[in-house]
């Protein structure tokens, strides 16, 4: 049954990870569209700037639990190869207890108030005359964050079972 919650979790940064990769197809497109107005036809667009900043953000957090999933982040492994499938468990879990679900918790706590507070105020960018609300991409900072715990606690239930099983 733990097995189970951890290939669902997996499930679902997998389909994420794999739809939001196809985000980086609409900012090569709007990139494209701002280069073409703004150098052929003397005609800079009001929303390109942000539209791009804004897709950019969100492929990068949304692809972080999928990053995880893949085990593809950077680890320094001079010590963590030495040791044994258990050691590497318990250094797993160890990272997982002391650093990951903590700052994940108060990272996720900080952008719901965050999120919050910006669709409270009705928050705009400032950054381009087209000033687009910000809320909608503060709740996507605050769901990474959740997706990325998500993706961690399937990883120490691996751990776990890595660490009972010696393997």
């Amino acid at each position: 049954m733990i097995r189970g919650v951890a290939r669902n979790i997996d499930f679902i940064s997998r389909i994420l990870g794999k739809g939001i990769a196809w985000v980086v197809l609409a900012n090569i497109g709007a990139l494209v569209f701002e280069f073409i107005s703004r150098h052929f036809f003397n005609r800079p667009t009001m929303w390109s700037y942000d539209t791009t900043y804004f897709l950019y953000g969100t492929h990068f957090l949304l692809g972080a639990a999928y990053t995880l999933y893949l085990r593809s982040h950077i680890r320094i492994e001079i010590v963590y190869q030495r040791l044994s499938t258990r050691g590497q468990a318990i250094l797993d879990m160890a990272g997982f207890i002391i650093l990951f679900f903590p700052i994940m918790v108060v990272l996720i706590y900080a952008g719901a108030e965050f999120a919050g507070r910006s669709y409270e105020v009705s928050e705009r960018s400032g950054l381009s005359p087209w000033r687009p609300y910000l809320y909608p991409y503060k709740f996507i900072v605050m769901i990474s964050f959740f997706l990325l715990l998500l993706q961690g606690i399937a990883e120490f239930i691996r751990c776990a079972f890595k660490f009972k099983e010696g393997k």
